[in-house]
């Protein structure tokens, strides 16, 4: 009984549980004996949670049963203080970006690194595991725990440990669900009156004059949101596991298939994977052990094409085409009349109507459902492989020798079919039509060995471990084929066996670059009487990436533990059971922002050049050489605290501080040096601190079953060093003025810069009144009803010199409560997570386009004295640049607070389930991302990418209820 009851209560901890009882009872063996048996990943083998003294966060296969199979990455979200986490898109089978205790370095290399049974893999590589495969997931955070992994833990590290057998007969389980998603919202965006009335109004406060004359006529038009979003998107999954153990063996087989339809555009998103797995370990003659963990995974994904962009789209077309062009045009006047319609070919509908063509809104905003017509047959794909194999042998007694053989291979591509199309007079294709096709090859590969030695003297438990790993990644090579001018328009027919011209044909490959790496790692784990706690790591890494100056780092750490209540003076006593306090620093490296042979002055080719007269063609440098390239180097401080109070309450509590020093950015030089591209420097450094609070607690009245676990976590970035450059402007916004966000010493990562607004001139009065020192107007091309700009730098005039810092993207707190209860057969949970402190730049009109739709926001612009302060008159002759000046106009509170995930259980009696020999019968309905509380007016406030924060039409997360049953024999 007390085994069972160890059992499932390891699988149910977190990292915070430091040894928590979860009975009510106060028996002080049995504490003992269950924080004995939390273990933790800690990288090249495990450790006992109470002597543990880096900062690791844990969630297991418990933690994970009631979640529906979606991304690995969105997992982790609200589970874990430290890590912020924002799906990079809603389509279905889209990422999330993952950030461990901040933004380490500059641009996109801020991905964790996974290490999946020992596999090191990259972000993108996580879509191909099951996750009801995954046992458990411990977050590396802090550095003296990161550091075993030496080059690519500065951004922190993952560990993902998968299922294998248990000891008993065999175990078969299922699990499959049906779901349906649609669009938690949708925007608030003008009908066809209240769009001719707002552009009449601009129309004429620009000088011009009335454009619609009888706008009661218009009624209420086309929502082109109701055309775009699903409100049924279907899916499936199905998961079957097999596994089983003996005395010297054991096995995990697995099967997944999952297939899910997007909320926009359905006929061109959709995803759809099948995976199978198999883990096994067996042992030979007392000392000899052998396993493998290998898994397959086919993905394939149709995609919307263009997102989260102003320049078209599916979502970008729904929000900005006006609602006065119809969905199909049926009238033959206008179809005989107007030129757009008259053209060989535009885009039709299976009845073979024309799609609506728009006579006011241009550019790339077109009819969305022709723009889906234009998208079809086009996917993307791959078929991975990733495994790895061990051997293992008991040299003497604790003293292990294993050696690991690790790769990947994959295969992916994608094909295309672009037909001949008009979609209005900026967007079409009337020359050829197009079929592309592209596949690559990729192999991965690395050999680890290790020597671990464990002993114990007296009181004193000694773990050494001492490893060497050799790294292969990034070989393979991509090859494509472009046919055009293909017979039929339809992507149902086009093939490349048909016969076209061989003029029409083009094929291209090239060879990817491998990326070598090299390392040496020692790992000394002691204990006293598990009162005194001591960590040393120490890595030395060889990157291929650097040149001979620079190429090896080392990387070391050390980090010490004092369980308090275990001294003779800690009195036992109700409140506080359990105290330990923690140090921990370390130092880290990082070389994901180079690629290959980025230090040295490589040629670039087809430049012209003259000699005698005559245009010669040649190569020339493309940038210049930089020796002197070096690791970027992450140290990092933490202190951390554990404590388990009255009985069933465990409180972490961790503070950090983590600076990355050398940071890898291009730097500008000047023209007349000659070459093409900016070379890479070590130019740059950047700081991250922040506390972390991790609550759980426990407790069981008779058959109700409760448990709460919440997590909060703060950050503080900012830019510390960037060499010579005064700053750096970031991230534009089509004709916008200036940049959205500029990186500059004193500010964090990603910060907004622009204009302070200071409310809206009502009168004339106000306009003459906003003057300087001197007594000159400030804005002498104001009206009333325009933005009133501050004079930040008290000049007398509006320039560029009064832009300020506006806020910044990156979420300053993150948070999340996890709520389960059971009662008999009957079981609850609930996921609430949310994040804060950020802006959100709401970019979803385009400024260029100035007759596209607005939101219904404008209906409250100024037209007249009082009427509004925070949204200015509308006008075709923007004299002042409200609309476009980058200003805190765009930027809205990015707080939200979502309830993520609900599940409702009912577990068949035993009673009934033994009759057809199961051990467990669960029928289960969820919903996931059923409310969230936010001022947010654009579609989702969570947005990932390179720069959090910035919507340009960002596919919003799906609304989803599923309908399941677990069962298992």
């Amino acid at each position: 009984m007390k085994r069972n009851l160890v059992s499932v209560f390891s699988l149910s901890c977190m990292v915070a549980f430091v040894g928590a009882n979860a009975q009510v009872k106060q028996d002080s063996t049995k504490e003992k004996t269950i924080e004995e048996v939390v273990l933790v990943n800690v990288g090249y083998g495990k450790q006992k949670k109470s002597v543990v003294t880096g900062a690791i966060s844990q969630v297991t296969a418990k933690d994970l049963e009631k979640v529906p199979n979606g991304g690995v990455g969105t997992m982790l979200q609200g589970r874990s203080s430290g890590v912020t986490v924002a799906a990079n898109s809603g389509a279905p089978g889209s990422g999330a970006t993952i950030r461990v205790r901040g933004i380490t370095t500059f641009g996109g290399a801020n991905d964790p690194l996974w290490v999946v049974d020992g596999v090191p893999l990259e972000n993108a590589d996580i879509a191909n595991i099951n996750q009801a495969d995954i046992a458990s997931m411990e977050i590396l955070k802090d550095a003296a725990s990161a550091a075993i992994y030496g080059t690519r833990a500065a951004k922190g590290v993952i560990l993902i440990t998968t299922k294998k057998g248990r000891k008993g007969r065999m175990n078969i389980s299922y699990n499959g669900f049906i779901s349906t998603s649609s669009a938690a919202k949708t925007l608030k965006l003008l009908n066809s009156t209240e769009y001719a009335a707002l552009m009449n109004e601009r129309s004429l406060a620009g000088g011009g004059g009335v454009l619609y004359t009888n706008i009661g006529s218009l009624g209420v038009g086309t929502d082109w949101q109701k055309q775009v979003f699903s409100n049924n998107a279907m899916g499936t999954n199905h998961e079957l596991s097999i596994s089983g153990s003996s005395e010297n063996s054991d096995f995990y087989l697995s099967f997944n298939t999952q297939n899910t339809a997007g909320i926009v555009a359905q006929p061109i998103s959709n995803y759809d994977k099948k995976s199978f797995r198999i883990n096994s370990n067996h042992t030979f003659l007392d000392r000899i052990t052998v396993g493998e963990s290998v898994f397959y995974t086919h993905q394939r994904n149709v995609g919307i094409g263009t997102s989260n962009s102003e320049f078209g789209g599916v979502l970008s077309d729904a929000i900005m085409l006006d609602p006065l062009t119809p969905i199909i045009e049926t009238d033959p006047v206008v179809l005989n009349s107007n030129p757009n319609y008259l053209q060989p070919n535009i885009v039709r509908d299976a009845n073979g109507n024309a799609y609506g063509i728009s006579n006011v809104v241009g550019q790339e905003i077109v009819n969305p459902l022709a723009y889906i017509e234009t998208q079809k047959g086009n996917f993307g794909y791959s078929d991975t492989f990733i495994g790895s194999a061990y051997v293992g042998v008991k040299l003497i007694k604790g003293l292990n020798f294993k050696t690991t053989v690790n790769g990947k291979k994959a295969w992916w591509g994608g094909q295309s079919f672009t037909p001949l199309y008009y979609l209005n007079a900026n967007s079409s294709n009337t020359a050829n039509n197009v079929l592309s096709r592209t596949a690559s090859t990729g192999f991965d590969w690395s050999v680890e060995n290790t020597l671990t030695y464990e002993t114990k003297l007296g009181n004193h438990d000694f773990n050494l471990l001492i490893g060497q790993g050799t790294y292969e990644n990034g070989m393979g090579n991509t090859v494509g084929a472009t046919h055009t001018g293909l017979p039929s328009n339809s992507w149902v027919d086009a093939s490349f066996n048909v016969s076209i011209p061989e003029a029409n044909k083009r094929g291209y490959s090239y060879n990817f670059i491998p990326v070598h790496r090299t390392s040496l790692f020692a790992r000394l784990n002691y204990n006293y009487k598990e009162k005194y706690l001591f960590t040393g790591i120490i890595r030395r890494d060889g990157s291929s990436l650097f040149g001979p100056d620079n190429k090896y780092g080392i990387f070391p750490s050390g980090s010490v533990g004092w369980v308090v209540s275990k001294e003779n003076f800690w009195k036992d006593n109700s409140i506080v059971q359990m105290l330990k306090l923690r140090f921990g620093y370390g130092v880290n490296g990082n070389d994901g922002a180079l690629a290959a042979n980025q230090y040295e002055s490589l040629l670039a080719y087809n430049y012209n050049y003259f000699i005698n007269d005559l245009i010669q063609i040649g190569a020339a440098p493309a940038t210049i050489a930089n020796p002197n390239l070096k690791w970027e180097q992450t140290t990092q401080t933490n202190i951390g605290v554990d404590m388990r109070l009255v009985k069933n309450i465990n409180v972490t509590a961790e503070y950090f501080d983590k600076k990355t020093a050398g940071i890898l950015r291009q730097f500008a030089v000047p023209g007349y040096v000659g070459v093409a591209n900016n070379p890479y420097g070590n130019i740059a450094d950047m700081s991250n601190k922040g506390f972390e609070f991790e609550v759980n607690y426990r407790k069981s009245l008779g058959n109700v079953n409760f448990s709460a676990s919440g997590n909060f976590s703060t950050l503080k970035n900012e830019v510390t060093n960037l060499g010579d450059a005064e700053y750096y402007d970031e991230n534009g916004f089509q004709s916008l003025q200036g940049s959205l966000t500029r990186l500059i010493v004193g500010q964090p990562y990603g910060s907004f810069y622009g204009f302070k607004t200071a409310g809206i001139f009502q009168n004339w009065a106000d306009v003459k009144a906003y003057t300087g020192a001197g007594g000159a107007l400030i804005q002498p091309n104001a009206q009333p009803g325009d933005f009133r700009w501050q004079d930040t730098n008290g000049d007398g005039v509006i320039t560029d010199a009064d832009k300020v810092f506006l806020g910044q993207g990156l979420p300053t707190f993150n948070y999340g409560l996890t709520l389960n209860f059971d009662y008999k057969g009957f079981d609850l949970s609930a996921l609430f997570q949310g994040a804060g402190g950020n802006k959100i730049f709401q970019g979803l009109r385009r400024l260029d386009v100035s007759t596209a739709n607005y939101q219904t926001r404008a209906l409250g612009r100024w037209t007249g004295e009082g009427t509004s302060n925070d949204y200015p008159r509308l006008t075709s002759n923007d004299t002042n640049g409200n609309f476009t000046r980058m200003s805190d106009f765009y930027l809205e509170n990015g707080d939200y607070l979502r309830l993520k995930l609900v599940s409702f259980g009912y577990s068949l009696p035993k009673s009934l389930t033994e009759n057809i020999h199961a051990q467990k019968i669960r029928i289960y309905v969820s919903g996931s991302n059923l409310l969230t509380l936010t001022k947010y007016t654009g579609y989702d406030p969570e947005i990932g990418g390179t720069t959090l924060g910035i919507d340009k039409g960002f596919y919003p997360q799906a609304r989803t209820f599923i309908f399941g049953i677990n069962a298992q024999f």
